[in-house]
């Protein structure tokens, strides 16, 4: 019942104020599901969440962005299925962290939008690292906000990618011999409150002025990116 609550409220949290939802719920997760059945159960769920989010805001949906990201992630599910030797979580937090926030707070380019290698570059990367960190979130949504999108492309666009990528990840569990079969009466359920947390979500979403969200969408992930960095550096000391 605690987590079927929790991906309401978080899925409401991420189609509000466009981030944060995933990384809350991982961490709520954690306290109650198997370390073996973690990532994989989580990025089911957040399939069901973002699936439903990119539904409700499709015409706000950039393809092109979607388009290229969806061919790196290809590659990226791919290459993770193969991938034997994964690198010492700690170095991945510091490297994703400090990727988020250079993304936000540098410089942007003279263009308005990501090249499409670019848009490549960031399925691919934040694919590969689904699989081992689990909320990749943070760095998508770095990305995408990059495009200088306004508050319901953010949103769209976010959720369309994030789907795809949580589509691939499923199957790549599958692939490699998880059984999704024990959890699924608690993913469908999860699903459905986090459907209704986001129809509401969006309401409150269309309600809050363009200059707001976008400065409270670049704090939160801000925040999750030192989060990150906190994480690691627990984990180093």
């Amino acid at each position: 019942m605690l987590l079927i609550a929790t991906s309401m409220f978080t899925s409401l949290m991420t189609a509000t104020l466009g981030i944060g939802g995933g990384v809350l719920l991982l961490a709520v997760m954690a306290g109650s599901i198997p370390v073996g059945a973690l990532i994989p159960v989580h990025g089911l769920v957040q399939l069901g969440s973002n699936g439903n989010r990119a539904l409700m805001t499709f015409k706000y949906v950039d393809f092109a962005m979607l388009k290229y990201f969806s061919m790196g992630a290809l590659i990226g599910a791919v290459a993770a299925s193969f991938i034997v030797i994964q690198l010492p979580l700690v170095l991945i937090q510091f490297a994703v962290a400090g990727f988020i926030l250079f993304l936000v707070w540098g410089s942007k380019p003279q263009a308005q939008e990501m090249q499409p290698v670019g848009r490549a570059l960031a399925g691919f990367i934040t694919t590969i690292l689904s699989m081992f960190e689990g909320a990749t979130g943070p760095l998508v949504a770095a990305f995408v906000h990059r495009n200088n999108y306004n508050k319901m492309q953010i949103t769209g666009t976010f959720a369309s990618c994030m789907t795809f990528q949580h589509g691939l990840k499923a199957f790549v569990f599958t692939f490699v011999g998880f059984s999704f079969t024990q959890w699924a009466g608690l993913v469908v359920a999860m699903i459905a409150s986090g459907a209704l947390g986001t129809f509401i979500g969006l309401k409150v979403l269309k309600r809050i002025p363009a200059e707001k969200f976008l400065l409270v969408f670049k704090v939160v992930v801000t925040l999750l990116a030192l989060r990150l960095l906190w994480q690691a550096l627990a984990s180093a000391w």
